[in-house]
């Protein structure tokens, strides 16, 4: 059967200080007041069955998320000790829902993703879902076309068309894959942009749990043996035991690096095929993102709240209260972010070091502003 997954882990640390350790940035508002998160299951409806769709998460957001998606059974909450990244996440769903599907076929899907128009998106997944389903092998990813060279995404290069599934016009929905290639230089990302063939690595998935797990065991030994242990224990009362006495020694890597890269080279057993999805796709991972979910004025400012801009341009104007007042004269090219206890500026050109600051306020801080 089919089933999706939510990974909604991680805290956005680039979003601070809006995004905090409590209030995640999948759990962010964005345009028509609806979170990034609901955003991500309100894609999957019609399809899959509601009681199919999970959420792979920290434990610790549980109440928040169940806020955002009420209706969503407690047991399809799949809550993480603490983060180990995607290889980790992903193989614990997948081993957990093994065992109640043996031939379950799951599609992984980003929580902080803005993605429109919703049927593209839509013929996508279904596409990569038949694929699957007729060879059990794949082990399918999206690509995002590129609509300029983009220095802070991973690329995927396709290789020659797969024989099926084709549209209604005989032309090629899948490809197989050369490589992955992680964050290029500009002058690399502008020649992928010219071959054609490179496409934005999307980090959403489509496979068979067992063939993933295969790959796992494989690449990740380790990890393949820790998500089994907990997947035996998921219905049983040693559960919460079992998961965190694993999951801390799991070691921490992406599925890209883990399995995927490999695969792609030919040293697994799957086959690694790429699906094009023709969407205007937001990963929203920095203001500068986040920032293109916003209203903009005649001057190119980016707002959320109340303002009064005079002699500014290209800034970017956050605040967790819509009626708290920015006001700025002869600014460019910042970013302010106001919440109750904490306001942040910095010049957009250093948006990525927002990580970096958060780091030096923990230490100077602990964990109050986290």
């Amino acid at each position: 059967m089919r089933h999706a997954v939510i990974i909604a882990g991680g805290t956005g640390t680039r979003l601070w200080p809006l995004s905090r350790g409590t209030r995640p940035k999948q759990l962010l508002s964005v345009g028509g007041g609806r979170s990034l998160l609901r955003l991500a299951y309100e894609r999957l409806l019609g399809l899959v069955p509601v009681e199919r769709i999970f959420v792979c998460a920290g434990a610790a957001h549980r109440e928040a998320i169940v806020e955002h998606l009420p209706e969503l059974p407690e047991e399809n909450y799949l809550g993480e000790p603490l983060g180990r990244d995607t290889a980790n996440a992903i193989g614990f769903a997948c081993a957990v829902l093994a065992r109640r599907d043996p031939d379950a076929v799951l599609a992984f899907v980003n929580s902080d993703h803005v993605i429109e128009p919703m049927p593209a998106f839509r013929e996508a997944l279904e596409t990569a879902f038949e694929a699957v389903e007729r060879d059990h092998a794949v082990l399918a990813t999206f690509g995002i076309p590129p609509s300029a060279p983009h220095t802070g995404l991973g690329y995927i290069e396709r290789a020659a068309p797969v024989a099926a599934p084709r549209d209604e016009h005989g032309r090629p929905r899948v490809f197989g894959v050369t490589a992955f290639t992680e964050k290029p230089d500009l002058a690399t990302a502008s020649a992928y942009l010219a071959t054609g063939r490179h496409l934005w690595n999307s980090g959403m998935f489509v496979w068979r749990a067992d063939t993933l797990l295969g790959e796992l065991q494989r690449f990740l030994p380790q990890s393949a043996t820790g998500v089994r242990r907990i997947a035996d224990a998921w219905d049983s009362p040693d559960r919460s035991v079992v998961l965190k006495e694993v999951y801390v020694d799991l070691p921490k890597i992406s599925i890209d690096y883990a399995v995927m890269e490999p695969a792609a080279r030919g040293d697994g057993a799957a086959k690694v095929v790429v699906v094009p999805m023709a969407v205007d796709w937001l990963d929203v991972g920095s203001w500068p993102t986040l920032a293109r979910t916003l209203e903009n004025d005649s001057a190119h400012n980016a707002a959320n709240t109340v303002t009064v801009l005079v002699d500014s341009e290209g800034n970017i104007v956050v605040s967790d209260d819509p009626e708290h007042l920015v006001a700025t004269v002869g600014l460019r090219d910042t970013i302010i972010v106001h919440t109750r206890d904490v306001t942040m500026v910095c010049p957009k050109s250093s948006a990525e070091r927002v990580k970096d600051l958060v780091a030096r306020v923990h230490d100077a801080h602990g964990n109050r502003y986290a």
